[in-house]
This record gives structure tokens, C-alpha cells and sequence, in this order.
């Protein structure tokens, strides 16, 4: 009879420390900021909805053995000439943002197809191929904003062009379509976790049913949610939290959808397929798999998937900076995948959101608790910087270490 396994808070601490490493640093930068909770929750709602879709399309790649697709600022350019072209259209509202989204798909798949033909020519260095794909992108997006738009194609819509008639503005104003998918229905967060609470309580009696066997993690889950959501419409302690937070459940749906579609995609065969050439290529291809092939599709679906989340982050924010809102995301959503305990080689949903609510409540409360700490918000602005790239490198070298450490 085998014995109950004990709980060695040590293998804990080195599978997860990153995540518990940066709870901590939230912690503590919470505490310093001196801001109101429930105000920084509700900051940290929206950055998770505007910027949760990005770091779950990584989820595909890093699974099919590619790493970190820093390559997805291409999907990121797709949806802003998609946008583009419904403002050119002057289309409003959540006309404009659907318009967009079906329009930048083409560009997408182009993209990824293109990007992900590239990395199977540079098998293994993939990371550093999808950076410089990035670059190489850059350079053409910038051909079209600044020459062809106006100069070859004729624009007259004049608050998306320049005065001369040619090239895109820096910086557009999108009154138009601020908060199209985002206002649709919002919910105070209590009345949120209530129905959280229902959902997840149906699907373990789903799984009940269906395994006949009580599903008792998601029942303790789904009471515990039902418990916080009553207390918090109940005790006057939680009336900040319900009067300002508020959660944009549309998006939040479609962030939901998404986690159910990764889940449920990797049980398919083309899932299947995808782990197993992510965990050894070789052995993938003498199975019968065509790896490249299934390299191509992961990549295509991680650029369109980005697509679609750039066109939430921009419909959130209410600014296109042109020129520049591409830049970082791919930078960003990685960043955040590895804050949630990932690495570059395995990745899972929870980790994603995870990751994603730490990283944004970090880049919240850093530059006040900067400012508190060490009478300079410069401090905590220099930390975000540490956060992107420090997080990424450190990865990167765990993961040649482990590498070097299994070849030994």
C-alpha cells in the first residue's frame, strides 16, 4: 500500500519560486505604495483584460517546442492596420473592432506562415529568430504607415493622417471604439465572483456526472468563491471593492473562451501532435508527424490569436501610438508567462493568468512604492524595466542550464 506523499515545502519553493518570489515583492510594493486596495485592483482588472489574450497565445508555441514567440508584434501590426482600415472607413463602436478583427486575419496567417517557415529553417534558435522577425517587421510596418498610407493609397479621413496628405499620425485618437467590447456589460466584482462561483460549480457537476465520482476540487473551489462573493455583497468592509472595481465581462468571457479553447485544443489529435513535437522532434517525425508542418500551424495560431488581442488591448486603452504600440508586446506577454512559473519549454493556463495579474499589479504599485521607499519614483519605474528583461534572461539561462545538465 503506498503511502500518502508529505508536503516538502523545499521541491515546492524550487518548482514555483518565481511566482512565490514575485507574490512577495507584490506584496511588500503593495504595502509601500500606501494606495487604496481596492484602486489598485481595479487598475490591475483592466491591465489583466487588456493584456491577458497576449500572454495566453504564447501558451501554443511554447508547447510546440518553440519557446517564447517574441515574433507575435507581427500579429500586433495585423490588427492595427485592421483597425486602421475600419477608422479610414470611419466606422465606430463595436462595428469597427468585429470589422478589424476578420479583416486583420489575412494578414495574420501571412505573417505566420512566413515567420514560422523562418524558424523551421533555425530550429533550436527560435527566440532569436522571432525577435528579429520582429525587427525586420518594424521596418516594413513603417514603409506603410509613413509612405504608402497617403502616398500610394489615398486616405481623406483627416484625423488619422498627416496634414501633408501623407503617412499615418503618430497618435490617434479611438473615442470611437474606447471600450466597445469592454462596456458592453460590467459587473461590480462581487456579483462577478457569484457567477464564477455557478460556472465553476456546474462544470463539476458535469464532471461528476460524467466520471461518477464527486469532482470535490471544483466543488471546495465553487463554494469558496460563492462564500467570498456573498461576504463581499454583505459586510461593510468589502463596500470599496464593490463600488470600484468593476469587471468588464465580455472580455473577461472572451479571455475564459480562449483558456477553454488552448485546453481543449491540446486533447485533439493536432494538440497531441503539437506536445509531442514539442517534446522531441525527432522522435515526432519518425511517429509520422510533420513537424514543419505543425510548427507552421502553432505559429499562425499564436500570430492570430495575438491579432485579436491587440485590437482588445487598443479598444481598452482609447490611443493608437502608431508607430510604437507594437513594440513591447511580445517583450511583455513573456515576461509575464515566466512571472507565473513558466518556463520556456512547458506552460500552462494557470500560470499564464497567474503571471499576467502579477506582472500588471507589480508595474501598478512600483513606482509609488518607489517613490516611498527610496524618495524616487525613477526606482520603480527602472524595476519595471529589471521586471521584463531580468525575468526573460533568467529563464532563458535556467532553461541552457537544464539543457546542458540533462545532455551531462
Amino acid at each position: 500500500m503506498l503511502k500518502n506523499k508529505k508536503f516538502n515545502f523545499k521541491e515546492f519553493f524550487a518548482e514555483n519560486a518565481v511566482p512565490v518570489v514575485f507574490l512577495t515583492i507584490s506584496a511588500v510594493f503593495v504595502y509601500y505604495s500606501g494606495t487604496q486596495p481596492a484602486i489598485i485592483m481595479n487598475d490591475v482588472v483592466a491591465r489583466f483584460a487588456r493584456n491577458a489574450f497576449f500572454v495566453i497565445s504564447l501558451l501554443i508555441p511554447v508547447l510546440a517546442g518553440m519557446g517564447l514567440n517574441f515574433g507575435i508584434v507581427v500579429g500586433a501590426m495585423a490588427a492595427q492596420i485592421g483597425l486602421y482600415w475600419a477608422l479610414a472607413l470611419k466606422m465606430e463602436g463595436i462595428a469597427a473592432i468585429a470589422f478589424a478583427a476578420v479583416v486583420c486575419v489575412p494578414f495574420a496567417v501571412l505573417f505566420g506562415f512566413l515567420s514560422g517557415a523562418l524558424n523551421n529553417k533555425t530550429k533550436g534558435q527560435e527566440m532569436l529568430t522571432s525577435m528579429f522577425v520582429g525587427y525586420f517587421a518594424h521596418g516594413l510596418y513603417m514603409l506603410l504607415f509613413l509612405f504608402i498610407i497617403g502616398g500610394i493609397i489615398p486616405i481623406d479621413v483627416y484625423e488619422i493622417i498627416l496634414p501633408n496628405g501623407v503617412g499615418a499620425r503618430s497618435s490617434i485618437d479611438l473615442t470611437q471604439v474606447k471600450g466597445a467590447v469592454d462596456s458592453i456589460l460590467k459587473v461590480d466584482l462581487f456579483t462577478f465572483v457569484l457567477a464564477l462561483a455557478a460556472i465553476v460549480a456546474i462544470i463539476a457537476v458535469v464532471n461528476t456526472v460524467k466520471a461518477k465520482k464527486p469532482d470535490i476540487a471544483k466543488f471546495v473551489v465553487a463554494v469558496l468563491l460563492a462564500g467570498l462573493g456573498v461576504a463581499g455583497n454583505t459586510m461593510p468592509a468589502f463596500l470599496m471593492f464593490k463600488r470600484v472595481v468593476k469587471i468588464p465581462v465580455v472580455t473577461y468571457g472572451l479571455i475564459g473562451l480562449l483558456c477553454v479553447f488552448i485546453t481543449a485544443f491540446f486533447k485533439t489529435k493536432m494538440g497531441q501532435d503539437m506536445r509531442a513535437v514539442g517534446q522531441n522532434m525527432e522522435i515526432a517525425e519518425v511517429s509520422g508527424i510533420n513537424v514543419n508542418k505543425i510548427r507552421i500551424i502553432a505559429n499562425i495560431m499564436s500570430v492570430v490569436l495575438s491579432a485579436w488581442g491587440q485590437l482588445l488591448f487598443l479598444q481598452n486603452l482609447g490611443t493608437l501610438s502608431t508607430y510604437t504600440a507594437h513594440q513591447n508586446v511580445g517583450m511583455f506577454a513573456g515576461a509575464a508567462l515566466l512571472i507565473g512559473g513558466a518556463s520556456v519549454t512547458k506552460a500552462t493556463v494557470p500560470q499564464a493568468i497567474l503571471g499576467t495579474f502579477l506582472f500588471h499589479l507589480l508595474f501598478n504599485v512600483s513606482p509609488l512604492a518607489g517613490q516611498n521607499i527610496f524618495g524616487s519614483a525613477l526606482i520603480g519605474e527602472y524595476f519595471r524595466v529589471f521586471i521584463v528583461y531580468g525575468v526573460i534572461a533568467l529563464a532563458i539561462v535556467l532553461h541552457a542550464a537544464k539543457k546542458a545538465g540533462g545532455k551531462k
